[in-house]
Order: C-alpha cells, then structure tokens, then sequence
C-alpha cells in the first residue's frame, strides 16, 4: 500500500534527491553501479514504469494526489511525500511540471553487440553534451524508425532530468547503451553500413537510394559545435549533407536528426515494401 507523507520537514534527508544532490551523485546515492534518476511530469513517469523502472519514491504537490498523480498512486508500492506548491519550490528550486517527480533506479546498459544484433537502424552520438538535444534526439529516434541508439562517454546522460523532460519520456522507449572502444569496427562487424552527418562536398544525401536499400545502417552524428572528429568520419563508409537553401551551412543536431531519422529509418518504403 503506498504510503502517503506529508512533509513539514524541507531538510528531511528523505528528499535528499530531489533537493541536495546533484544529477551525478544520484548515480551512485543508492548501489554502486546503479544509481539513481529523476523523471518529472506523470506521463513520463508512466512511460518509465512501463519500460520497467523501478520506482524509489514519489514527490507530488498536494493537489495533485487527486489530480494528476491520482492514477499513479494506484501503480506503486513507494512512499509518497507530498506538499503544497509553494513548499516544493522552495525545496527543489523550481516548478514541478505537472505538480510531480519520481526517483527510480537505473538499470544496467546492455552490451552493444546485444542491442544491435537485431537492429536494423542505429543513431550513434558522438559527445553531443547539451541535455536539450540529448532528449530531442531521443524523442525523433523513437518516432522516426531507429531502432537503438549509441552514445559516447562524451554525452550528456540520457536520465538526466532535462533530457528525460524534453524527449517526453521516449528515452524509456528506445533501447540505448554507450559505445566503448573501436565501435565503428563493431558496427561493421555486424554488418552496419556507417553513414557520417558531415559537411563533405563528397557527402551523399539523405534520400540517396543506397542508402535507403542498406539492409543495416548506422546514422553517426556529432557534437553541437565541431560535429564528428575527423577520425570518426574517416572510419565511416560514407557521409551524408542535409541540402540547405539561403546559404545557411547546417542545423541543429537535434534538428539534423530529425530530418536523417526520417529519410533513413524508412528501409521497407525504399524496397517497396
């Protein structure tokens, strides 16, 4: 049964999470390895407890016990520490969207080789650090046919809160680990075809057949101000250039995702099927 708490105690070590502890030491507050994460808003909250997170705790304004964390309450056996608005802002530093938060438990990344054995389409990011991005990536990764996603150590973390926030919870939808050593001979090696966002005057385009027909395809993009390392485009196959009008030279990463996801996640239209 959940237990509802009523917090008249701001400094409660209890809420420690929500309050003191930054986004890097929720990582290792609960076990070594696994760590905490803050999801914000009850349909987020929802698509992590349908992913199969497991929750730790819940922090609501008061209101919304019979709003809208009411259908919440109903799927969890955590307590429930609840104030009025006013107080929570006061503890946290900001405005709960939709009135609620949630730490849960990371869970360990699978392997690389797990995750893209039955992939047909993979996002792979190279030390894209704003968390905005992170999420808005994640949030076309889901809705535009990738099947997983890679990242670097060099990226923001995927259940930072923000990230969470922005992708709308798709970050639990789409399967993700971090690439570690020589990745791009991993890929390969599965068969991927690695295509590079890059500003090459050599650069395919999105809708270049070829690409479309890739059985596997790997779409590598990099980071918000140099893009891919020189050497990360080198030991790809190939590399693609969103066409721009008005002289403008590129987009976004986030943006550029979208537009990639959308031309390159669709191999069944390109065969006819």
């Amino acid at each position: 049964m959940t237990a509802i708490i009523e917090l008249r105690d701001l400094a409660a070590p209890e809420v420690d999470v929500y309050a003191r502890l930054s986004e890097r030491e929720l990582r290792s507050v609960f076990d070594p390895g696994d760590g905490l994460f803050i999801a914000e808003s009850p349909k987020v909250i929802g698509r992590a407890l349908d992913a199969g997170y497991e929750p730790v705790s819940l922090l609501a304004e008061t209101r919304q016990l019979e709003g809208e964390a009411k259908p919440l309450l109903a799927r969890l056996n955590v307590p429930v520490y609840t104030a009025p608005q006013e107080a929570l802002v006061q503890l946290t530093g900001f405005h709960l969207t939709r009135g609620v938060l949630c730490a849960m438990r990371r869970r360990p990344e699978p392997p690389l080789a797990a995750l893209c054995a039955p992939a047909r389409r993979v996002a792979v990011r190279e030390d894209v650090m704003n968390p905005t991005n992170v999420g808005a990536i994640f949030r076309s990764a889901a809705a535009l046919g990738m099947d997983a996603v890679l990242l670097t150590r060099g990226c923001a973390d995927p259940l930072y809160r923000r990230s969470i926030r922005v992708s709308m919870g798709n970050v639990f939808l789409v399967p993700w680990t971090h690439a570690e050593g020589d990745w791009c001979a991993a890929l390969r090696a599965m068969g991927f075809r690695l295509a590079a966002m890059a500003l090459r005057e050599d650069a395919l385009t999105p809708d270049d057949p070829s690409l479309r027909a890739a059985e596997k395809l790997a779409v590598v993009l990099g980071t918000e101000g140099d893009g891919l390392a020189a050497r990360t485009i080198a030991d790809c196959d190939c590399a693609v250039r969103i066409p721009m009008a008005r002289g403008v030279d590129s987009l976004n990463v986030a943006a550029a995702s979208a537009v990639a996801f959308w031309a390159l996640g669709r191999r069944e239209d390109a065969a006819g099927g």
